[in-house]
């Protein structure tokens, strides 16, 4: 991709992501000449990473379309593909036969370029450093896709995907990314209210993503510094972003979603103070980042990974004439008063989980094309321009962190790979620090 300018305004934002949530692109190909002509064929799935993210959402495949079939599966290590195997098998215990061969059951980390050949449409669900690099060998191979965000975690991977996204585009491919809230029915009936005005303009609002953190892999005896890396991957940024990029894209996307744009600078602060210990790798367990949007209207990010404090995974977002809280669904007016609230509470509605997948599967049968990946570019490349504020105490522009060179991915990995972060002695790792690390 051409480094250049990319528009942040209100127009172009609605109409890429209008055909992105929305997910139909119409014909302006004669139909035989479609990709993805399939007619009620079996559909051949292969899995390409195999924790628990992929599993479940292979799961979510399977159960989409009674014609899709498991053919294929790759991972970096051979346990975690058989235990993800088992879970599979044991989710539908009988009811649906899942057998995948011998000889598709692929290892390594050249794995996923033979389960992508088998298969129609692939899962990348590997940690986000691999999935620019996935996701344009799938493409290149004609196949459909449904990947997990953050779809990269640094800006050299955010234009690969780019590239990446026009080309599916061109070919007519499904691209579905795991942002399950543009699936979720509350959020697209809050959304809808405030595209028509419900609120007025939106000119402030707040996002987080505050918890205790999540799991920690100890680092065992016979481990190389890599395999330890691969294995307790949240914690190390060229396979990870760190978790504003892992998590809080959720949230910094709802932000962009629904004030229908992206920001043009962030600027903010972080660090690590509970979370110190060698076991957490390079990453903060804090970030507060101001996101300023070219209209003017500002967005208070916050993620935190801290025990003992406030939890809160929400949006909030105030406009001209009221304001609406994503979690409890409600919109209000500018007194206070409750001008709607969403009927529903979670587990009432349609899993947006399940949801992601019905969608990309009834596209593909019905000749539709499906666009998310534009879109999960741009919201990770605001998370990443997040990470970049936070660790460097500097604002960073949109432009900044497009155009950037900065590139935490190794240009391959196999297992002769010195990871790009490294412990000292003592076994700590290098941390970011405000007004030192730059960019």
């Amino acid at each position: 991709m051409k480094k250049s300018t990319l528009q942040n305004d209100r127009r172009t934002f609605i109409k890429q992501t209008t055909l992105a949530t929305t997910g139909i692109l119409s014909a302006s190909v004669p139909v035989k000449s479609f990709a993805n002509v399939l007619d009620n064929k079996k559909l051949k799935l292969a899995l390409v990473g195999c924790g628990g993210r992929g599993s479940g959402a292979a799961v979510q495949a399977l159960t989409a379309d009674d014609q899709v079939e498991l053919v294929a599966m790759a991972d970096v290590f051979q346990d975690r593909l058989d235990s993800s195997l088992k879970a599979i098998i044991d989710h539908f215990d009988g009811r649906k036969k899942i057998k995948v061969k011998d000889k598709n059951k692929f290892v390594g980390f050249d794995a996923y370029k033979k389960a992508i050949d088998e298969a129609d449409v692939v899962i990348l669900t590997t940690p986000p450093g691999f999935r620019p690099y996935h996701f344009e060998y799938a493409i290149n191979n004609d196949k459909h896709v449904f990947m997990e965000k953050p779809v990269a975690t640094d800006p050299v991977g955010i234009r690969k995907v780019l590239d990446m996204a026009r080309i599916a585009k061109e070919k007519r491919l499904n691209v579905v990314v795991g942002l399950q809230r543009h699936y979720q029915k509350k959020y697209t009936t809050l959304y809808n209210r405030v595209a028509q005005g419900a609120i007025g303009k939106i000119t402030s609002g707040q996002v987080y993503w505050n918890d205790g953190g999540v799991w920690v892999k100890p680092r065992e005896a016979d481990q190389s510094e890599l395999e330890y890396q691969m294995r307790n991957w949240y914690y190390f940024n060229w396979i990870c972003g760190d978790h504003i990029l892992e998590q809080h894209i959720h949230n910094i996307d709802v932000a962009n979603w629904f004030i229908g744009a992206y920001p043009t600078s962030a600027q903010g602060m972080g660090g690590r103070q509970t979370r110190t210990g060698k076991e957490y790798g390079e990453i903060f367990d804090h970030h507060y980042v101001q996101f300023n949007y070219a209209d003017g209207a500002v967005i208070s990010s916050q993620c935190r990974h801290q025990k003992g404090c406030d939890s809160r995974v929400d949006e909030v977002f105030q406009g001209t004439s009221g304001s609406v809280e994503l979690g409890s669904g409600l919109l209000k007016d500018l007194d206070g008063q409750e001008l709607y609230k969403y009927p529903y509470k979670w587990g009432q509605e349609a899993n947006p989980y399940q949801v992601e997948h019905d969608e990309l599967f009834k596209s593909i049968r019905n000749n539709g094309v499906i666009s998310d990946a534009e879109n999960g570019a741009k919201s990770t490349l605001t998370a990443i321009m997040g990470r970049m504020a936070t660790y460097s105490g500097k604002t960073i522009s949109w432009d900044e962190a497009l155009n950037s060179d900065h590139h935490l991915m190794p240009a391959q990995v196999d297992w002769n790979t010195t990871p790009p972060s490294l412990p000292d002695e003592n076994g700590h790792y290098a941390i970011p620090t405000p007004g030192v690390t730059k960019f």
